[in-house]
């Protein structure tokens, strides 16, 4: 590649950016050797086809849910890039006074999620608005002139059509050679439109059809709030002067609150922008939706536990608000069941069982006898059974594919009456068994929720439904049952119209009935005039409204109730008591969390102290706290500074090191080699503190020159 540089030096040429192929095949790290290799390509091809349906639908979640928010803000760019085409009366004030329309996207504090919402408003603004948008960020953008480097390098990437390699070479040093200021910027445009207006009909045409004519230019500032007031002040200042000019919008990525920037910006500055404010769905209605979607349904056959779910649940509460990691932790635990279970082939749909069941070897129906729900399963049966169970693999293999098609069964019939019992418990005082349906669905899982004292309050609660809330939630559940994929529930909706019909029926009977009783007891008041019987009247109604008999309204609220909790009774069995649960739910929280919640010093001090915990060799391994000389160097100077005080001696620290390394060394050699060793293990003691101090561990001391001061105390 020739460079047009008359003087000698050193160029460099970065390389494209096309993505390098793998030699190495991915599932070859998900074999294990104790496992069959045609078993183990088996499961990695379910957990790979399992995750892509996931991750579709988490997209498509994405996408319906930032649908309104992208709308909204296309509606806003059209009503400022019309006002700007057309030259109306409200642009020309604005333009007077030099406004620049501005949209405030408060995003909320998940911040991690902000890049998926941003890069999903960046392809629907190319695709149907204007290809120049450039999406910045604070740490791409100390200075003013970085911010202008990085706003023209986008947006006039985003006009080069490159075919081939020479092409974007041409375009990368023709950029350098632009001066990055704002006029430069207006003449860029100009060009590009005015290129845009002299295309033949049918190329505008078909340009038209995806961006506007004159398509404005919009700034996406990602975090506002980290970018510093001098840059921002000096960009808005300097943007406002070329307004009529250049059609330009500003995008303003917030998390905190809409106030920021009035905090950032003086009044000077922020009165140059008409800011409109758009607001985001909350993080936890989006955690909520995904829950929905991903774990409260029949249609994909992996489960969670409770504690696992409980994990992902308080991270996403107590540390970020990331919907985007519980999904990656969600992933995570997807992996991690597929790797570690050999049965998790079996954790397929259920049009696959069948052939799936009938294919497995005889190791893998001792596995199937192993796990301790089918132990459970087994010991209920009578002894015939229990033999040919334990012995018989045809008949376990028969046995197996009607407990995962039960257990697939047990799931949809689950979900429908978990969700009719959160209608009648998301809506009372205090929400004793939660607010939200996945508060209650854990509490499903992890044990027998009728047993449970939230359970009986909620209870007591419900029969003091007013009608109109009941009527209301019989219609809902009805509505639920209806749409639900299980088929045992025909009775059941049966049933709750019936008890939709006598409500209706109740309402004149009961209206009636009190008049006449009300009418009565007025008439017997009216009778009696003498002040003894006046006396025993009253006592006697007293008398009568304290043991009084319950309404007809009351016994069928009653009968509503026990209706309901006697199908939580039937439906919601914890999954835990189910036959071959291991198979779909994964539980290992343990894993999950020591994966999950980063415990840095620990992982350190674990990785020098023992370092065939990670490393897995068995040279490695030493009994009682010994030091290995097969260790490496790091890990050799750190076991030696655990057992110094304050201050660390180097000379003392190289003579203890040089001995355990050497320890394995025959004694037999010459003086010119055993001064060449000694060279090479006094540079590698110097590396190995150097690396410690890099640490934190150790750091120079100042109180003597030939000493180390240690740092940390308590091994981890």
């Amino acid at each position: 590649m020739s460079t047009c540089s008359v003087s000698k030096g050193c160029f460099v040429f970065k390389p494209s950016t096309k993505k390098r192929r793998l030699s190495e095949k991915t599932d070859h790290y998900f074999r294990s050797t104790s496992n069959d290799s045609e078993d183990t390509v088996l499961r990695f091809i379910t957990c790979q086809s399992l995750w892509s349906q996931i991750k579709s639908e988490t997209e498509q979640i994405q996408e319906d849910m930032n649908k309104q928010l992208l709308d909204n803000l296309v509606s806003f760019l059209s009503r400022s890039h019309s006002d700007f085409q057309e030259k109306t009366t409200e642009w020309t004030s604005r333009m007077k006074f030099r406004e620049i329309p501005t949209a405030a996207l408060v995003l909320g504090v998940n911040v991690t999620d902000h890049d998926l919402t941003f890069r999903g408003l960046s392809d629907v603004l190319q695709n149907n608005i204007t290809p120049y948008v450039a999406l910045l960020e604070a740490k791409d953008c100390p200075g003013i002139k970085n911010l202008m480097q990085k706003l023209m390098g986008q947006l006039m990437n985003c006009d080069i059509d490159v075919d081939s390699l020479e092409d974007e070479d041409c375009v990368q040093v023709s950029q350098n050679k632009i001066r990055c200021s704002m006029p430069s910027l207006i003449s860029w445009y100009e060009s590009v439109t005015k290129k845009t207006d002299s295309e033949t009909p049918s190329e505008k045409r078909n340009s038209s059809s995806r961006h506007w004519q004159s398509p404005p230019v919009v700034v996406v500032f990602k975090d506002m709030e980290s970018f510093t007031t001098k840059v921002l002040q000096d960009f808005i200042v300097i943007s406002s002067q070329h307004i009529h000019e250049l059609p330009l919008v500003l995008i303003f990525g917030i998390a905190t609150s809409p106030m920021i920037i009035h905090r950032l910006l003086p009044h000077s500055v922020s009165s140059l922008l008409c800011i409109e404010l758009f607001q985001s769905l909350s993080c936890k209605e989006h955690l909520s939706t995904i829950i929905d979607k991903l774990l409260l349904t029949s249609h994909f056959p992996f489960k969670l536990g409770e504690k696992v779910l409980q994990v992902l649940i308080n991270i996403f509460l107590y540390h970020d608000f990331s919907v985007q990691n519980f999904i990656k932790g969600f992933q995570l635990c997807i992996v991690e069941h597929f790797y570690s279970q050999p049965l998790s082939v079996l954790c397929c749909h259920l049009v696959d069982i069948k052939k799936r069941v009938y294919s497995l070897s005889h190791d893998q129906c001792e596995n199937i006898r192993r796990l301790p729900s089918f132990r459970r399963y087994v010991e209920k049966q009578e002894s015939g059974k229990q033999i040919e169970l334990l012995t018989n693999d045809s008949f376990l293999k028969e046995e197996t594919e009607k407990l995962l098609e039960d257990l697939h069964v047990y799931h949809e019939n689950y979900v429908s009456i978990l969700r009719c019992l959160h209608v009648f418990t998301s809506s009372l005082p205090k929400y004793p068994l939660g607010k939200q349906i996945r508060e209650l669905h854990c509490a499903c899982l992890e044990n027998q929720v009728w047993e449970t004292n939230e359970y009986e309050s909620s209870l007591q609660l419900a029969r003091m439904l007013n009608k109109t809330d009941l009527v209301t939630m019989l219609q809902q559940c009805v509505e639920i049952l209806v749409s639900s994929s299980g088929k045992e529930f025909d009775k059941t909706v049966k049933h709750l119209k019936e008890f939709l019909t006598q409500f209706q029926n109740l309402e004149a009977s009961e209206a009636s009935q009190e008049q006449d009783v009300s009418v009565s007891s007025q008439k017997e008041l009216q009778k009696k005039t003498d002040l003894y019987h006046l006396q025993k009247t009253l006592l006697e109604l007293k008398e009568s409204r304290r043991s009084k008999k319950l309404t007809k309204f009351e016994m069928l609220r009653f009968e509503v109730v026990d209706y309901i909790d006697r199908l939580v009774r039937k439906y919601l069995v914890p999954a835990g008591d189910r036959t071959l649960h291991e198979i779909v739910y994964f539980n290992a929280a343990t894993v999950l969390r020591g994966h999950l919640n980063a415990a840095p010093r620990t992982a350190l001090h674990t990785a020098l102290n023992n370092p065939h915990w990670y490393l897995k060799n068995e040279a490695l391994k030493c009994d009682g706290g010994g030091i290995s000389n097969k260790a490496p160097d790091i890990c050799i100077v750190y076991k030696l500074h655990l057992e110094c005080g304050r201050l660390i001696n180097l000379v003392d620290w190289l003579e203890a090191f040089s001995t355990v390394v050497t320890a394995a060394e025959e004694p037999n050699g010459d003086a010119a080699s055993s001064d060449q060793v000694d060279d090479i293990i006094h540079a590698r003691f110097i590396r190995a503190v150097s690396e410690l101090e890099l640490l934190g561990f150790i750091k120079p001391s100042k109180q003597k020159t030939d000493h180390v001061a240690r740092l940390t105390w308590g091994g981890c």
